[in-house]
This record gives structure tokens, C-alpha cells and sequence, in this order.
């Protein structure tokens, strides 16, 4: 049997350290949107995640 976790947040990135607390992940704090947008995606392709936007400033990268 083989046992893994399947589902789990890799990082953070946002561009306002009050909307998120630790939990485990790294947060990366970007300047502006564009950066931010940037840094996710770089992460994502890195760490082999997907990118997800939550519509406040937080975008999180976690493996499917």
C-alpha cells in the first residue's frame, strides 16, 4: 500500500502580510501585482503546482 499526501499548499505569495497567517507554507511578500502574478508562476512551475487567485491580493500554488 502505498501512502502519500495527495492534496497540500506549497506556497503563498500576496502583497499584504495581514491576510495571511503560518501555517506551514512559505509566504512571499510581492510589491505589486504584476510581480506577484509573476512570482506565482515561476513557484508553480518550479515546485510542480497549480496557482490558485483567491481575489483578495492571495494567490497560493498547492499539488493536486
Amino acid at each position: 500500500m502505498d501512502t502519500k499526501i495527495a492534496e497540500y499548499i506549497l506556497a503563498i505569495v500576496t502583497r499584504d502580510l495581514t491576510k495571511v497567517a503560518g501555517g506551514g507554507c512559505p509566504v512571499f511578500l510581492a510589491e505589486d501585482e504584476k510581480e506577484q502574478e509573476k512570482m506565482a508562476l515561476l513557484l508553480a512551475r518550479v515546485l510542480g503546482g497549480v496557482v490558485h487567485d483567491l481575489e483578495n491580493g492571495v494567490y497560493f500554488i498547492c499539488k493536486h
